[in-house]
């Protein structure tokens, strides 16, 4: 009788025949992770084997040295596979059923968004008279909300001055090997972003005799994320506030039009969000935050009818 596949054997048929060229590439990388974590921990572990207390264990060795968050894509990775394999009749029972998801206390995060006042401090260290550097680039993701890797890709000829608009319809795989220009995340993530007359200005002058379909802001190097990382770390202990990422600007962006009155539709069409429940979901805090400020409107507004 033919022995069942290994469980992170079948997981690996599974993401090519599904996932590959069906998932941006960054994603697959997440499928390609999650194989490697099953090749670790369960490398002998096969199919027939698989029964809910065997997927407990395997999961709790995960959640050893990851947080909370992070086994829960670990999960729901392993879980879409298996209920391929189940319906396959592959295995006889879904071994995730009621499974427990655990995980480290979460580490020391950096701030996720600064306040107003915050964002103008850092603004006001950015040096923007030097010519193309990474002083631009992060005006230019604080004043839009655009991913890494779109700021990235964007180009002189994306620009429309005139009508104050910037095109997002590319992206920079910095990821990769051979660097290029790639998809952007989602259909939706295909845009125009409005921008404020003091950026038009900014970005006008600083793209002037540029070649248009060039990338601004790469410069025949290797870009790391870090490495802007680093350097908008030094900005922010410079300005003296709280240090951010660069995907903390987008969030601060973000937090700054939702604390503005700006609707979550909007919010979720300029930073390219494929539905509204992944704005509401990360901006949850701010908008629970927003509805209280509300209900004491509502409730003043009642008291007021007499």
């Amino acid at each position: 009788m033919e022995q069942s596949p290994k469980l992170h054997e079948y997981f690996a048929e599974w993401m090519q025949l599904y996932k590959r060229d069906a998932v941006q590439p960054i994603t697959y990388q997440k499928y390609e992770m999650t194989h490697r974590q099953l090749c670790r921990l369960a490398p002998d572990i096969r199919m027939s084997q698989m029964s809910r207390l065997t997927y407990q264990k395997i999961l709790n060795e995960y959640a050893k040295t990851h947080e909370r968050q992070t086994v829960m894509d670990f999960h729901r990775h392993v879980r879409s596979a298996l209920m391929d394999a189940l319906e396959e009749r592959i295995i006889e029972r879904d071994p995730t059923r009621k499974a427990v998801l655990k995980g480290i206390k979460h580490r020391k995060h950096k701030t996720k968004f600064l306040h107003q006042h915050e964002v103008q401090s850092l603004l006001n260290v950015l040096t923007l008279n030097e010519g193309v550097n990474w002083d631009y680039f992060i005006l230019l993701i604080s004043k839009t909300g655009l991913r890494f890797a779109e700021a990235l890709g964007v180009t002189p000829e994306d620009f429309d001055f005139a009508r104050q608009n910037l095109k997002i319809d590319k992206t920079w795989n910095y990821k990769a090997e051979k660097s290029g220009f790639a998809p952007t995340k989602n259909h939706a993530s295909v845009r125009n972003v409005q921008l404020d007359w003091q950026t038009v200005i900014q970005f006008s002058q600083l793209t002037k005799g540029m070649p248009p379909h060039q990338p601004i802001f790469v410069q025949n190097t290797k870009v790391y994320n870090d490495t802007v990382n680093h350097y908008l770390e030094r900005l922010c202990r410079r300005a003296e506030i709280p240090v951010i990422s660069v995907h903390g600007l987008r969030h601060t962006h973000a937090s700054l039009l939702l604390y503005s009155g700006v609707s979550i539709a909007s919010v979720a069409h300029r930073l390219g969000h494929s539905n509204m429940n992944t704005t509401q979901q990360t901006y949850l805090h701010i908008i629970q935050e927003l509805e209280n400020q509300d209900n004491d409107k509502v409730m003043k507004h009642l008291a007021s009818l007499v």
